[in-house]
């Protein structure tokens, strides 16, 4: 399976990423491999990019890709198991110049009508990054108790009508499952008041976002997917963060400011006595976006945002 691939912010990342030509960087999020192509061009043949995805679609797409380029390796994983990941590769503490993790599902993976990640088109209800995993979006539409479903849908999708889709979904499974992306659709538009519709974005648009979170277990795996990179990160090596929602965004924020400013002192102490010193400097203060030449070329660059940190 092969697809269209165009990187979001990819001027800034590589910029940011500070790229060394003898370096090791890791593309946690390979996709399409339009970062890492980015990457390999600035390494000689010292350097060494590692591209993990769990897609594997993505994983054969990049292979035809790199083809004829030897300075990468390709692992079909989770970047979760970035430790585990290490360890099979050889790769010890401070042996990495540079992490880039562009989060959020990709833009093929939208385009792949049967993965069912799109409201827009017709399919059966998966969501599934990595196709090996048990739990699919048909599991938790058909199967999750009414309350647990609410709390995925306004948890993760912000939802303000999350409780009036979740009664009606499982009002409608009592007659037959929902089976299907479009069939979901129906029934969250019902759900959903007219007067609520007739603003904004899709109505479907939250709910879906919340499934596939729950489905990938997205934000449970990212603050701790962090943290263990930073062992591996040399001093001076960046992580660069690409996100696509708040919910992505404030995690990403508040785990780069708990590794800046560790101390657990009350704030009325003249000095820190607990002992933890800064792990990271914050290199953007403020996200860095998409301006609007990449967005009129890729509109699903919009809601990106880019945050970078650096081991002190």
């Amino acid at each position: 399976m092969n697809f269209n691939h165009t990187p979001v912010l990819l001027k800034q990342c590589i910029e940011n990423l500070n790229i060394k030509s003898d370096g090791t960087y890791i593309d946690a999020t390979l996709g399409g491999a339009g970062h890492s192509l980015e990457i390999i061009k600035r390494l000689d043949k010292n350097g060494l990019l590692i591209g993990i995805d769990q897609d594997i679609n993505a994983i054969e797409t990049a292979k035809n890709r790199l083809n004829g380029i030897v300075n990468f390796k390709l692992i079909h994983d989770n970047f979760s198991n970035i430790e585990s990941i290490a360890e099979h590769l050889n790769l010890k503490d401070n042996s990495v110049d540079g992490f880039l993790m562009d989060l959020g599902v990709s833009s093929h993976q939208l385009d792949e009508t049967q993965r069912g990640f799109s409201y827009m088109k017709d399919a059966p209800l998966d969501m599934r990054m990595d196709r090996r995993n048990r739990l699919s979006a048909f599991n938790v539409v058909n199967e999750y108790p009414a309350q647990r479903l609410k709390e995925v849908i306004y948890n993760y999708g912000e939802e303000r009508w999350a409780k009036r889709i979740s009664e009606f979904i499982v009002k409608q499974r009592e007659q037959k499952p929902i089976e299907t992306t479009f069939e979901l659709v129906s029934v969250i538009k019902k759900a959903v008041p007219k007067a609520a519709r007739a603003d904004g974005p899709h109505p479907a648009r939250r709910t879906f976002q919340a499934i596939r979170i729950e489905v990938n277990n997205e934000l449970e795996i990212l603050k701790s997917s962090i943290t263990s990179m930073l062992p591996l990160l040399k001093k001076g090596g960046r992580i660069c963060i690409i996100t696509f929602h708040s919910l992505e965004d404030r995690i990403v924020k508040n785990t780069f400011k708990e590794l800046e400013n560790p101390c657990t002192c009350p704030v009325e102490f003249p000095i820190c006595v607990c002992g933890k010193k800064p792990i990271v400097k914050i290199v953007t203060k403020k996200p860095i976006s998409p301006d609007d030449e990449e967005i009129a070329l890729n509109h699903r660059a919009r809601s990106a945002k880019l945050r970078v940190c650096e081991k002190l």
